[in-house]
């Protein structure tokens, strides 16, 4: 099963500061007073207490790596992952603009960091050591984002020195090793998929009458979101993974939030339909 042309390998590696440093004359001093042995406890400072831009960035570079995750399937234990070919075009204008978001950021960051370094001071009190902040330069060295595309092999090309029978091995140990990589790949939507389904019947299961419940907009919008992006994760054209998704959507037709909020009958209908769906297929 080749997948080359629906396809693409991406790989992305975001690094930011953690900022974080033991203090050990404070964890020293916190075990003394309570008779504990020396790594019993553990006291980290936060070298930027007082202010969020630091944290900002890494919450911002974690909903990166959410986005990215999202939208492609695993492939390898090196950090490539497989981006549809199909959705090429969105991932690459999305990881653009987070680029560009990410860098400003960094550079506000940059451009602060004098006066954060003084605030700290300040903050930290006690705590507080000159030594503990690097010189700019250093500190940009510890920010990056960094990503990279590559086309996937269609199959091994060995020029080695060789037998023929030890070449013929050596090509059926990689086409293996490819199409494990490629069904493992595939397994990542259905697996969605599933979480999908069986939340949702979590959800729409009738409670006590003292037992209450809240429905989110999301109930249905993650399950709508997730079946446009299985159209396009689907790089194998699996038609099971197709017929559920299609299931999925028929489903949601005419599901409304407001009328699964407030009628027990749309609930137990929509929940009656997700399970079937759960029972038709081999999960």
């Amino acid at each position: 099963m080749s997948i080359s042309s629906s396809a693409v390998l991406v790989e992305l590696n975001i690094s930011v500061w953690p900022a974080s440093k033991v203090d050990r004359e404070t964890t020293d001093l916190v075990n003394s007073n309570a008779s504990a042995v020396r790594d019993a406890s553990q006291t980290k400072k936060n070298l930027f207490a007082g202010t969020s831009m630091r944290k900002d960035i890494d919450k911002f570079a974690a909903r990166v790596r959410l986005y990215h995750n999202q939208h492609t399937l695993p492939w390898a234990d090196k950090g490539q992952r497989l981006l549809p070919t199909k959705l090429f075009m969105e991932y690459k204008q999305t990881m653009d603009a987070h680029e560009h978001t990410f860098n400003m950021m960094c550079n506000n960051f940059y451009a602060m960091y004098p006066q954060l370094v003084q605030d700290a001071s300040v903050s930290l009190g006690s705590l507080y050591k000159a030594s503990d902040y690097p010189d700019i330069e250093e500190v940009k060295g510890k920010f990056g984002f960094r990503r990279s595309v590559d086309p996937i092999p269609e199959s091994g090309d060995f020029r080695l020195d060789v037998s023929a029978e030890d070449l013929a091995d050596l090509k059926n140990h990689y086409e293996q090793q490819y199409s494990n990589r490629i069904a493992e790949a595939m397994r990542a939507p259905w697996e969605r998929l599933h979480t999908t389904l069986t939340a949702m019947s979590e959800k729409l299961t009738e409670r006590a009458s003292d037992q209450k419940v809240r429905y989110h907009d999301s109930l249905l919008t993650n399950a709508q979101d997730l079946c446009s992006l299985l159209t396009k994760l689907n790089v194998t054209n699996d038609p099971k993974l197709e017929e559920a998704r299609q299931d999925l959507e028929r489903a949601l037709v005419g599901a409304d939030m407001d009328g699964l909020k407030e009628d027990s009958f749309e609930r137990h209908a929509l929940k009656n339909k997700v399970d079937a769906i759960i029972g038709k297929f081999n999960w």
